[in-house]
């Protein structure tokens, strides 16, 4: 399969017709075939809406999910019809159309799809093979030939996005995959082949019964119908009720986000908020005695260091100068009394000796301090002084820094609990709103009870169902052992073992070569520092079990989130791989949680080798410019850039990527 051409009409933020060439392109004189198309938008531009249209044209109702009832589809439908802000008429009408060759039975043929919708209204389908109209095809025979073309099953596997990738990243139960190799399997039709040779059999013992086993037949069947029919009115009620329990949650987030605008979140918080009023309070009221107990004490000596130390330094000197004066005083009352015992008894010799004496002590006198007593204190108030100078001051003032920045959180606390208190608005104001969120909550618990209680009553009337049809197949195998089988009766019995066997056989060696290919891209993804995975998948259960090169077995929770998503994507390309088939691989948003080891190796080794034909559709920062330049350049056909108007809200096309360099590239 290969794509040729998209083509929009007022679909999402597309307003008007946008014609979009799909087709990878060889460049002149190159040989080297490029299938990358690539797309650049930002988040919001209209890159998913892509994916989304080619889905929808092949599949209709199935894009949206295979459980989508025909009025859900209608109003999904209505929301794609683009709904700009344009000064004009809002369109009432949308379509999309997808050009695409098919190789069918060995001929290649060009298929135009074309499905067109008003608001409220249901599709139109339209088909064209070769540009004629295929005729004698209803809507529903149309969509069952797309179905058969391209079965939706097995699309999954080439048409995905991130969300797609991060879903089977992180399914620990392994229901995506064991649902994807079904379908990649064919095993649904091998199962509607196998019942309906089922019914053959059971109508041909039928006939072998006696008149009061057929009449047990009949109950049991009638009743096998009745309780399908009712187990099916339950479910169509219990997702009625489901549909309910959806509606009210938004109603709630619709509620809950008008609460929040008018000021509900700072009303939920306004009692604690006035109570952290109070707190802080009482904590500034604290600080602030703290404050001025600081004052009252050494911290005024830390305002006036250099005048301090002047006065500690004077102090000092009048201390010198009192212990120079009492030792004078001293030395001359030791003096006098030497003088009149040398006197008394040398005569003049003594004299002489106790002036030379004086003379020296005087001379020695001299260079001792001298001055005038300021201050006049004592030794014990000078110390008591300069300790509070010192080290009292520099305390008091590390404790009045700490008290002061505390006490200036706390007034900024203060200021921001009262914006907070006005910003709430009165209860009565919102009492409204609450009652109305108290009244919806309960009904959404009351649905949820109704919906577990009719879960739970449609599981027993289908056990009830299982307990009849386990009867009537009690009678089938009676009559089987008692009657000789017709020719049809046996080879219709014998085809259903043959089934049985060809579906063992052929999900075994299908799935030894899945596991093969997942083990293969794996190790062209992974960095070195990954772990070294292989894959074991139960043909019975298909679980998948992931073995490291011990032969271990890795739990998928342990695994980074890189690893998962390249685990992911392993997955796809190998169900892609083995399902045979030829068609192109869509990825929208390809890198989002990837490093970028992981990434490069995305870029250098899955991209230009996914499919014969790989349409990107990428952020600026997943393949940005580098990637884009050095890497992508000889893979790439062509690109186009989504630039998004926010003034109409709406999207255009144009050639290139996001720099004037790639363009050049291109």
């Amino acid at each position: 399969m290969l794509i040729k051409q998209l083509v929009l009409r007022n679909f999402r933020v597309f307003n008007g017709t946008h014609v979009i060439d799909l087709a990878p392109k060889k460049r002149q004189h190159d040989d080297n075939p490029r299938p990358i198309v690539l797309f650049g938008g930002l988040n919001g531009a209209g890159k998913t809406s892509i994916l989304s249209a080619i889905r929808l044209a092949l599949y209709g109702r199935l894009a949206f999910g295979s459980t989508t009832q025909q009025q859900e589809y209608v109003e999904e439908l209505s929301t794609l019809v683009h709904n700009g802000s344009s000064s004009g008429e809002q369109p009432n009408e949308a379509s999309v159309e997808l050009v695409f060759t098919y190789n069918k039975g060995g001929q290649e043929a060009e298929f135009t799809v074309t499905r067109t919708w008003q608001k409220g209204k249901r599709d139109k389908l339209s088909l064209q093979q070769d540009g004629k109209v295929v005729q004698g095809l209803n809507y529903e025979q149309c969509q069952g030939f797309l179905n058969e073309l391209i079965p939706h099953g097995i699309a999954d596997l080439f048409f995905f996005d991130g969300e797609k990738i991060a879903e089977l990243a992180e399914d620990e139960s392994g229901t995506i995959l064991r649902t994807a190799v079904r379908r990649l399997l064919g095993l649904d039709l091998i199962e509607k082949l196998r019942n309906d040779l089922m019914i053959f059999v059971k109508r041909q013992q039928s006939g072998q019964l006696a008149e009061s086993q057929q009449q047990n037949l009949s109950i049991l069947e009638r009743k096998i119908k009745e309780f399908a029919f009712k187990t099916e009115q339950i479910l169509e009620k219990a997702d009625s009720t489901k549909i309910r329990i959806d509606l009210i949650s938004k109603e709630i987030i619709q509620y809950e986000t008008l609460l929040n605008s008018q000021g509900g979140a700072f009303a939920q918080t306004k009692t604690q908020e006035m109570q952290k009023v109070e707190t802080f309070i009482k904590e500034k009221d604290r600080l602030e005695k703290a404050l001025r107990h600081e004052c009252d004490s050494a911290l005024p000596y830390a305002l006036a260091p250099k005048t301090l130390s002047r006065l500690l330094e004077q102090i000092n000197s009048e201390m010198q100068l009192k212990q120079a004066n009492s030792f004078k005083k001293e030395l001359n009352q030791f003096l006098s009394l030497l003088k009149q015992d040398i006197s008394f008894r040398s005569g003049s010799t003594g004299k002489i000796a106790a002036a030379a004496i004086e003379d020296n002590l005087q001379e020695y006198l001299a260079g001792k301090p001298k001055g005038e007593l300021l201050f006049d204190i004592s030794e014990r108030e000078a110390g008591m002084i300069q300790q509070s100078i010192e080290r009292d001051s520099k305390k008091s003032w590390q404790r009045f820094d700490l008290y002061r920045k505390q006490l200036a959180e706390i007034e900024e606390q203060l200021e921001q609990a009262a914006a907070n208190i006005a910003r709430a608005p009165e209860d009565d104001q919102l009492m409204s709103i609450f009652e109305k969120l108290r009244e919806l909550d309960r009904q959404r618990e009351s649905k949820r009870l109704e919906y577990s209680s009719l879960l739970e009553e449609a599981k027993q009337t289908k056990q009830q169902q299982l307990d009849c049809a386990r009867q009537v197949q009690k009678v089938h195998d009676t009559a089987r052992s008692l009657h000789n089988y017709s020719s049809a009766f046996k080879n219709a019995h014998e085809t259903i073992n043959l089934l049985d066997r060809y579906t063992e056989l052929l999900t075994k060696t299908r799935v030894k070569t899945l596991s093969t290919n997942f083990e293969v891209a794996y190790h062209k993804l992974a960095r070195k520092e990954d772990l070294q995975l292989n894959a074991h998948i139960n043909p019975e259960t298909f679980d998948v079990e992931l073995i490291d090169e011990t032969g271990a077995v890795i739990n998928r929770k342990l695994l980074s989130a890189g690893e998962k998503q390249i685990y992911a994507i392993a997955i796809l390309e190998a169900l892609a791989k083995t399902s045979g088939r030829d068609l192109p691989v869509i990825i929208d948003t390809p890198l989002g949680r990837l490093d970028s080891q992981h990434r490069d190796k995305l870029i250098n080794y899955y991209f230009p080798f996914a499919s014969h034909q790989v349409v990107l559709l990428s952020t600026d920062t997943e393949v940005d410019e580098r990637y884009f330049v050095d890497q992508l350049r000889d893979d790439i056909s062509h690109a186009y850039e989504i630039v998004f108007n926010a003034h109409t809200k709406s999207s255009k096309l144009k050639p290139g990527y996001f720099w004037e360099l790639t363009k050049e590239v291109l």
